[in-house]
C-alpha cells in the first residue's frame, strides 16, 4: 500500500496504491466504502454525502465482506452493472470468471469520460453509453488488444442480459456496434514446444509432482482448473469422466476421455491424493490460482520463463492437429462447443502440410529434378 494522503473530510482515509493512483475511503464503525470520484468535484461530494446518508438513516447494501457500498444513481452505467451483479446470468458463471469480469467492469466505470474530465464513465446515463462511448473504452486498451476484447465481451454480457431482462432504458446491446481489435499474430499464451516439453522432463522426472503435474495437462489436453480437480472417482474403466469447471453453472461440458497408457504409467508411479491426483505438500487439493504459482516454480527450475500451465493445452492441441486431428475431434477433446477454436489448430496444420509437399515447386525444374 502506497503512502497515506491527506484529504480533509471527516471519516475519510486515502492514500496512494501501489500503481501511485490516489485511494479514498469513507470509514465508519468497521465499514469501509469506496469513493471513486477526485476530490473537490461534484461527483465526490455527491459520493461522501451518500456514503454519509448511510451511516445516518439511509439505505445500507452490504457486501459478503461486510464493506458497505454506496448505491448507484439509478438510470447510470455503473447502476446497470450494479444489476447485472446481481442477476442469474452473472451469479451461474463460475467464481473465477465472476470475479474477472467484476474487475474489467470496475475498470470501465472509472474511466473519465474524456482526458483529464472529472466525469466518470459510471455515471453516465445508460442513453450515453452507445457504439461510440464503448469504442472510447476499447481504444484506451489499443496497446493491449486482448485487455480491449475482453473489455468489450464484458459489457456486451451486461448489456445482452439487460435486453433480455427488460432493464429500463435498455433496447438494444450498444457493443454490437463495435468492431472487436484483431489480437496480435503472437499473442496469448507461449505454446510449448517438443524441445521445451524435453527440457521440462530432464529437470522433472518420473514420480515428481512436477511431472504429474505436466502429464495430466498435456495428455488430458485441460485446463489448470479442470487438472487440480481430477482424481481417482474420475477414472472408470480407463476413462476420465468430468465436467469441466469453465461455465460449469451456465453452460456444462461434460467429457469423457480415455486414459492414455503414458498417464497412467506416470500417475501409478507418483504420490497421488485420495481425492485428487494433485496435492500441495500439506496434502491437500491445489486451488487454481496456486497450482498456477505452482507451475510457474517448476518452469522457472527447468529454466523456461516463457512457460505455463495454459501453453501445455495450446500445445496439445497443436500435436493433435499435426497429427491429423480434425476440427470435431479436438473439439472432443478439448471441450471446445464451436468450430472457431478447433478451426486455429486444423488450419496452421494443414498448411504446414500442403506447404511441406509444396515448398519444392519453388526450385527451377532442371534444380528440382537433382
Amino acid at each position: 500500500m502506497g503512502a497515506t494522503v491527506n484529504v480533509k473530510y471527516p471519516y475519510t482515509r486515502s492514500y496512494r496504491d501501489r500503481h501511485g493512483k490516489l485511494r479514498i475511503e469513507y470509514r465508519r464503525n468497521g465499514k469501509t466504502i469506496p469513493l471513486c470520484a477526485p476530490p473537490g468535484t461534484a461527483e465526490f461530494q455527491a459520493a461522501y454525502d451518500e456514503a454519509k446518508d448511510l451511516f445516518e438513516g439511509g439505505p445500507t447494501v452490504s457486501s459478503a465482506k461486510g464493506t458497505v457500498c454506496a448505491r448507484p444513481m439509478p438510470g447510470t452505467y455503473r447502476w446497470l452493472c450494479a444489476q447485472y451483479f446481481g442477476s442469474m446470468d452473472f451469479k451461474q458463471l463460475d467464481l473465477h470468471t465472476q470475479r474477472a469480469r467484476r474487475l474489467i467492469l470496475d475498470s470501465t466505470c472509472r474511466e473519465p469520460w474524456t482526458p483529464g474530465a472529472d466525469k466518470l464513465f459510471a455515471d453516465a446515463p445508460i442513453k450515453s453509453m452507445t457504439g461510440q462511448a464503448l469504442a472510447v473504452l476499447r481504444d484506451r486498451k489499443a496497446d493491449r488488444p486482448e485487455a480491449a476484447r475482453a473489455r468489450l465481451k464484458a459489457i456486451s454480457r451486461v448489456f445482452d442480459w439487460a435486453v433480455e431482462a427488460r432493464v429500463q432504458g435498455v433496447t438494444r446491446n450498444p457493443a454490437r456496434d463495435v468492431r472487436y481489435p484483431k489480437p496480435k499474430a503472437e499473442g496469448g499464451f507461449h505454446s510449448w514446444t517438443p524441445e521445451e516439453v524435453a527440457q521440462f522432463e530432464q529437470r522433472h522426472p518420473v514420480g515428481t509432482k512436477a511431472r504429474l503435474a505436466l502429464a495430466l495437462l498435456l495428455f488430458t489436453g485441460q485446463r489448470k482448473s479442470d487438472v487440480v480437480v481430477l482424481g481417482p472417482a474420475h477414472v472408470r474403466e480407463g476413462w476420465l469422466k468430468f465436467t469441466q469447471q469453465k461455465n460449469k453453472g451456465r453452460k456444462p461440458v461434460t467429457l469423457s476421455l480415455p486414459v492414455l497408457s503414458i498417464l497412467q504409467e506416470i500417475i501409478d508411479a507418483s504420490a497421488t491424493g485420495l481425492a485428487t491426483f494433485l496435492v500441495t505438500e500439506y496434502g491437500k487439493p491445489f486451488g487454481r490460482n496456486g497450482f498456477g504459482n505452482k507451475m510457474r516454480q517448476w518452469c522457472d527450475e527447468a529454466g523456461l520463463p516463457e512457460c505455463t500451465a495454459h501453453g501445455l493445452r495450446k500445445a496439445g492441441a497443436t500435436i493433435a492437429a499435426e497429427n491429423g486431428a480434425t476440427a470435431h475431434q479436438l473439439m472432443a477433446i478439448f471441450g471446445w462447443s464451436t468450430l472457431k477454436q478447433a478451426e486455429v489448430y486444423t488450419r496452421a496444420a494443414e498448411q504446414k502440410r500442403i506447404a511441406g509437399g509444396a515448398m519444392s515447386l519453388l526450385l527451377p525444374r532442371q534444380r528440382a529434378a537433382k
